[in-house]
């Protein structure tokens, strides 16, 4: 990517771009939002936070951007505090908060006084406005965007400096299906050109598209991480569905072999104990038909329940009774 010639910031070759958080802790009074987490966040990868509202996944980002300090530990972007980098805007871009702009300025000022207080050339304006896709409102006063629109505008003011950190909190809230998409790609465009990208997300579809490595958090504390594909596996187990009009020969033959299966509907088994293709060695071994058989794979979603199921602020009850029938034609 080309430097800012006015960008105060140091050649891409002597960045190390990633974020690296240790032993960090954040407590509000008695309250524990972070709770002595550490991880890594790796440059040339889109690294999804997971968790439930309250786990702790806004502050943590607050504690990078320096905007809150730390109880204890220490978290660094390229190597450094976030409030000792030279030229911030140009090493880390953030979107946080896109409720956080001054609503009586138009898009295109809101970034022209971002990038001349950064000492960032005026044309990346246009050029930002027209990556985000909104120069057609670039003279549109802010307090008049939809929600999507300041998502956009938000991301907009991240890539201003073209920094090799991007920082995104559920910067696809409000978005429709186009912008969706389209955050998508861009993310994974910018971790394909070698820069480090964290997004949270209660998408968990779209995650599943978008991330390569997940950190997952909950009261505070990193229950797992890893690459997506692992994360899964190791808090679920794929379904192995078989259909068969010897359905009940079946299951005795797998349950002979130590195969334990459930029966969800007439002529068919699930197991989460062997493989499909143990399960058909067996049904052929016995002479068996099968009109199905596969492999049902966990989800992204399946996993992230499983994991966070105990670590939830508040758990929904059970779904209230219907009303009666003179009370429902009231």
């Amino acid at each position: 990517m080309r430097e800012h010639a006015n960008c105060a910031t140091p050649p891409r070759k002597e960045l190390i771009p990633l974020i690296e958080a240790v032993d960090l802790t954040k407590r509000y009074g008695s309250k524990t939002a972070v709770d002595h987490i550490s991880f890594t966040i790796e440059p040339g990868t889109v690294t999804g936070f997971l968790g439930p509202n309250g786990a702790g996944k806004s502050t943590t980002m607050r504690l990078i951007m320096g905007l809150d300090k730390p109880t204890e530990g220490t978290v660094k972007v390229n190597g450094h505090f976030y409030q000792d980098l030279r030229a911030p805007l140009c090493q880390v871009g953030a979107l946080l908060d896109a409720k956080g702009l001054h609503g009586s300025r138009s898009a295109r000022a809101h970034l022209t006084q971002l990038a001349v207080s950064n000492g960032i050339p005026t044309r990346r304006v246009d050029e930002v406005l027209d990556l985000t896709g909104l120069t057609p409102v670039a003279k549109k006063r802010v307090k008049g965007f939809s929600l999507g629109m300041g998502q956009r505008l938000g991301i907009a003011a991240a890539l201003l400096g073209d920094p090799q950190v991007l920082i995104f909190d559920e910067p696809v809230n409000g978005l429709d299906p186009e912008g969706v998409k389209w955050v998508r790609e861009t993310c994974r465009h910018l971790a394909d050109q070698g820069r480090t990208v964290f997004i949270s997300s209660h998408l968990m579809s779209e995650m599943a598209q978008t991330a390569d490595h997940l950190l997952v958090i909950g009261r505070g504390r990193i229950l797992t991480s890893g690459p997506v594909d692992e994360v899964i596996a190791s808090a679920t187990n794929d379904v192995v569905r078989v259909a068969s009009p010897q359905a009940a020969d079946l299951a005795a033959a797998l349950n002979t072999a130590g195969i334990d299966t459930k029966a969800p509907e007439p002529g068919v088994l699930t197991t989460t104990m062997a493989p499909a293709a143990r399960v058909g060695e067996i049904a052929a071994a016995h002479g068996i038909v099968l009109h199905e058989l596969a492999t049902q794979h966990a989800s992204l979603e399946e996993a992230y329940l499983e994991l966070t199921g105990n670590d939830v602020e508040y758990t929904a009850g059970s779904a209230p009774a219907p009303l009666p029938a003179a009370a429902a034609r009231a």
